[in-house]
């Protein structure tokens, strides 16, 4: 759904670190702009070409699924195309998948893949669809490497795109809702779930049966890749079933007090005893994990857009989060209300680490223009200037004034808070909604 008044928001806040009473303050600006022919799509998996434009696939074209298993995850409602956009000039080139190999045509239309790019390689794990090859849903145990400026290109020009995929199986890879790292040149196969069959809410016992498996796991490993061979090598994993027991959620490139990198899991779902969110999170980095059980997150709890800024002056870390799903967020009064159904929200939140290691959460004060941003994905400008590794937003390399730090685009877009228990279809969309987002300093 387009919107049809063009807004702009206004984010003031002010950071200030635990030991030093300067403060610095900048301000974060959405403004929502259309792309010509750009598709409605959530969920989906993304490389950026050497001069900017986005290659986008996998993905769903509707919105919430729905409740009853017969009318869950639809084929019909697969995205079985790749696309390549380019923001400045808006425009949109559209490609056909089915012309692939059945295994690497299945896989790259199903949703919640685990992606990664290095230099100009797209790398896809996982996912969750229907495949016609087994006659039912499945999770796929692939792993496929794109060739992200020539499939580009052979998009645009309308020419063959067969010759830019490869793929490789490993039954290690067979995961759908996790996130997918890269950190020293190791890949962090992080969280998520291996689903097999027709998703139905009231569990496998009650009509059409599934199986569901929680990673409960970090995996490690290289890809190993010269340009035609592909393999996966050094593969090792560490495994709690109580805090890595998560999927859907966000994780995030980070700088921590010590300075080394690293990535945090933030949130994401389902408790054992309820589907509810996980609160804690979850910090890792090449010499393993470790639990933040000191710092609740209540504000944003499913994947969405979020953005990475790091004050090195201070030794701060932002993360800022658009929209998406949540168990809790503040009325009109300030106070913090708590809603078990986890409704869409068009709360924007930011969460600070300190330079001490504490974490702190605020909501921001304003919305999303509407209840958007689960699975949407922030993308980051092409300017080496702003970024810094892991494309986190580096404040102190900023310019005075008004910088153009990426854009939010797609995901679903709900025409209520809670529509999942009476969800037909109808109350929500997949959105092709793009906003550009300004850091002014």
């Amino acid at each position: 759904m387009k919107l049809n008044i063009i807004f702009t928001f206004l984010i003031a806040f002010t950071l200030s670190s635990c030991n030093s009473s300067a403060q610095e303050q900048f301000t974060i600006q959405i403004e929502p702009f259309s792309i010509n022919e750009a598709p409605g799509i959530q969920s989906y998996s993304l490389g950026k070409t050497s001069d900017g434009k986005w290659l986008i696939l996998g993905g769903r074209i509707d919105g919430l699924h729905k409740r009853r298993p017969f009318e869950a995850f639809l084929k019909k409602e697969n995205n079985t195309s790749v696309f390549v956009i380019d923001p400045e000039i808006n425009k949109t080139w559209e490609t056909d998948l089915s012309v692939l190999p059945a295994s690497i045509f299945e896989q790259l239309q199903s949703t919640n893949q685990e992606f990664q790019q290095r230099d100009n390689t797209l790398y896809v794990i996982g996912g969750y669809g229907y495949s016609d090859t087994k006659g039912n849903h499945t999770t796929y145990s692939n792993l496929t490497a794109i060739d992200i400026d020539g499939l580009s290109k052979a998009i645009i020009e309308g020419s063959n795109i067969s010759s830019y995929f490869r793929q490789i199986s490993d039954a290690n890879l067979a995961v759908t809702g996790g996130q997918l790292g890269l950190l020293n040149d190791t890949f962090y196969l992080c969280g998520g779930q291996y689903f097999e069959g027709r998703y139905n809410p009231m569990g496998p016992d009650h009509g059409p049966g599934f199986t569901q498996e929680y990673t409960n796991e970090i995996r490690k490993f290289k890809i190993e890749d010269d340009g035609i061979n592909l393999s996966i090598s050094n593969y090792s994993a560490e495994k709690d079933p109580q805090n890595l027991h998560r999927r859907d959620y966000n994780m995030v490139p980070q700088i921590f007090p010590d300075l080394t990198k690293g990535f945090t899991m933030f949130s994401g779902v389902f408790q054992y005893d309820a589907n509810i969110p996980w609160l804690n999170s979850v910090d890792v980095n090449d010499n393993g994990f470790k639990v933040n059980n000191d710092f609740n997150q209540y504000l944003s709890q499913y994947h969405n857009a979020k953005v990475p800024v790091y004050n090195s002056e201070k030794n701060e870390m932002m993360t800022i989060f658009f929209g998406g799903l949540s168990q809790y967020q503040y009325d009109n009064k300030g106070d913090l209300i708590k809603d078990d159904q986890v409704p869409f929200v068009k709360t924007i939140s930011m969460v600070t680490r300190h330079q001490d290691g504490s974490m702190t959460e605020k909501d921001l004060g304003i919305k999303m223009p509407a209840f958007l941003g689960s699975g949407a994905e922030f993308i980051p400008v092409s300017n080496e200037a702003i970024y810094l590794e892991n494309e986190i937003v580096n404040l102190n390399s900023l310019k005075q004034g008004k910088t153009l730090i990426g854009y939010i685009y797609g995901g679903i877009e709900s025409s209520e808070g809670n529509i999942f228990f009476r969800n037909n279809g109808t109350q929500s969309t997949a959105s092709n909604q793009a906003f550009k987002v300004y850091l002014t300093k």
